[in-house]
């Protein structure tokens, strides 16, 4: 996950959002001049962009009852909305856009002016209040006409390739009024200069993906109205100022994927703001803070690979805001607290940790809205939570490589149709596989593979299952019997692209793989499978990876020389047609040998 595009993401939609608000009362023929409407129309007519991806130029002629993106006060036009129009090419300073003296906001984001520089007479829209320049393609040094932009308040300039050290992109911003500063993966390098003091009323500072490399300074906290700090990637080095923690209107901050950064969690205030706090891939000394429990607006929290220690704080059950939970790949020890009051929660993230425990008295029935649960390598033990299987919106379960034992039940009024990925493997579970399972329709994804079930389970059922494509049930203790499949239409069973089926007591192949066109990877070692390879093995045409070692085959039929999969057979099967250096295969694996090494 990359959190600094998310970040950029969510601030883009949110002013995309607030313009278009401002745009969708289109201006209308009525609303705009002549001479507006000629400036429009000479626009479009000297704009190069792809007509069949336009949903706003494409619409301007001279008898429109409407102008897309365009929005006018006492028939003058202030606001032009162009972004991802599918422009190309570039922008010159005759252009009649640097004639739109009235503008106040401008949008072209999302356009390709392919690397030409920020025409000058763009310094002649004086009025502009905000400009969103992002991800257009515009390269080079721009800042000088900002100068000249003295009512600009709002500054979008992401993904605009600068090139400027520290002293002088700050320098440059600092003659302007800016509330709203977004300059992320500009090639900007640091320090972060202390002229940038001097905008004082910033409440948005966005600088993602830049190599500033750098320590961050203290009077970054003197930005009394900042709601949004976002830093991610940043090659940030040294202590985190903690004053920062302190500013009361901080709602997001984002210091993610600054690997060399010493951050130490404060005791968080009651009045705190903080709706959203990521410091994933940082370092972060001890534990997580009680004080966690104070953040009553947070509704995202993300401290991924941060080095933390010790237990989950139980005052985490105050957080009623709290939608999205990431604690995974940390030391985290202990039990997971009870998260029932939580019930905003739609994503929860507590993998690669070392918690214990049973998680029967979390209160996971009440979580109605959770939609993804990821507690897979930890230590976890005990019983899985029927509960989990009745909640409404649940997509993904990841409860792997743990310890959990019992027997798994699905009760018959599971509820969980939607669920698309189940991942059990690599636990103690018992007993037989509840027929419900094969309820699940939505499953795309399914692994019970390294367990101690018993008992058998006829192939044939998988036919419920028709959006099934991973399947493993390698190692499982289940005694699967294909007898059933060979009476089965094959075209009934789902299109797989892995089948995982080492170890399963198989006295037979599956007959419905001969008609598996997508499937990729095919492990059947470990089984009782006897007779001879048959030919439609070879015809599996994306076959990449198969898997027949340790059974009792007698003989394979001659592969075709199309074949290029990575394949491992029993050794006895080592034909010397297919130890030709000619050999249709890229690599033969012969339980645990190379061809080569033999050859």
């Amino acid at each position: 996950m990359n959190g600094s595009i998310v970040s950029w993401l969510v601030l883009a939609i949110s002013t995309i959002s607030t313009f278009s608000g401002i745009a969708r009362a289109s201006a209308s023929a009525q609303c705009l001049g002549v001479d507006q409407r000629s400036l429009l129309l000479e626009l479009r007519n000297s704009l190069v962009f792809n007509a069949s991806e336009s949903s706003k130029l494409v619409q301007w002629d001279q008898g429109a009852d409407s102008w897309s993106g365009v929005t006018c006060e006492d028939g003058l036009i202030v606001g032009l909305d162009l972004s991802d129009e599918s422009i190309f090419g570039g922008i010159d300073d005759s252009s009649s856009l640097f004639r739109l003296k009235f503008l106040q906001h401008l949008n072209l984001a999302f356009n390709d002016f392919n690397s030409s520089a920020v025409p000058s007479g763009l310094a002649n829209l004086s009025r502009l209040v905000h400009l969103d320049l992002s991800y257009t393609g515009f390269a080079g040094p721009i800042l000088v006409e900002l100068l000249h932009l003295t009512q600009l308040r709002e500054l979008y300039l992401d993904g605009v390739n600068m090139s400027a050290e520290g002293s002088g992109w700050c320098g440059a911003l600092s003659s302007l009024k800016l509330e709203v500063l977004s300059m992320s993966y500009c090639s900007l390098s640091g320090p972060i200069d202390a002229s940038l003091m001097s905008l004082a009323n910033l409440s948005v500072i966005q600088l993602d993906g830049n190599n500033l490399s750098t320590t961050l300074p203290s009077f970054l906290a003197n930005f009394s109205s900042l709601r949004r700090l976002s830093l991610s990637d940043c090659g940030l080095q040294g202590e985190f100022p903690q004053e920062v923690f302190q500013v009361q209107t901080l709602q997001t901050l984002d210091l993610s994927s600054n690997y060399l950064l010493q951050v130490s969690l404060p005791v968080f205030p009651v009045d705190s703001s903080l709706e959203t706090l990521i410091l994933g891939n940082t370092n972060i000394s001890g534990r997580i803070p009680d004080s966690i429990g104070n953040l009553r607006k947070l509704s995202r929290l993300e401290l991924f690979n941060c080095h933390l220690s010790g237990s989950i704080p139980s005052s985490m059950e105050n957080l009623l805001e709290l939608t999205y939970l990431e604690l995974s790949w940390n030391n985290l020890n202990g039990s997971i607290p009870p998260f029932g009051a939580l019930r905003n929660l739609n994503e929860i993230y507590i993998s690669n940790n070392s918690l214990t425990g049973q998680i029967t008295s979390v209160g996971w029935e009440d979580l109605l809205n959770l939609e993804i649960l990821d507690l897979q390598d930890n230590s976890l033990e005990g019983d899985i939570p029927p509960a989990l299987f009745t909640l409404p919106r649940l997509i993904e379960i990841s409860l792997s490589s743990n310890t959990f034992s019992g027997e798994l039940i699905i009760s018959p009024n599971v509820t969980s149709y939607q669920l698309d990925s189940l991942d059990l493997g690599g636990n103690l579970l018992q007993g037989s596989i509840p027929a419900t399972i094969f309820e699940l329709q939505g499953l795309r994804f399914l692994s019970l593979s390294s367990n101690n079930f018993s008992g058998s389970m006829n192939i044939d059922v998988l036919q419920g299952l028709g959006n099934l494509t991973y399947l493993d049930l390698s190692y499982s203790g289940l005694s699967i019997n294909a007898m059933a499949s060979a009476y089965v239409v094959a075209s009934s069973f789902p299109e797989f692209a892995i089948v995982m089926l080492a170890s399963c007591q198989l006295r037979i192949l599956p007959q419905f793989l001969a008609n598996q066109s997508k499937l990729v990877s095919l492990d059947l070692s470990h089984n009782y499978l006897q007779g001879e390879i048959p030919r439609w093995i070879w015809t599996l045409e994306k076959l990449s990876s198969l898997n027949l070692s340790s059974n009792f085959f007698e003989d394979l039929e001659i592969a075709p020389h199309n074949l290029t999969s990575i394949i491992r057979l029993p050794p006895h099967l080592l034909l010397p047609q297919i130890l030709l250096p000619q050999s249709p295969f890229d690599r033969l694996l012969v339980d645990g040998f190379d061809a080569e090494q033999i050859w």
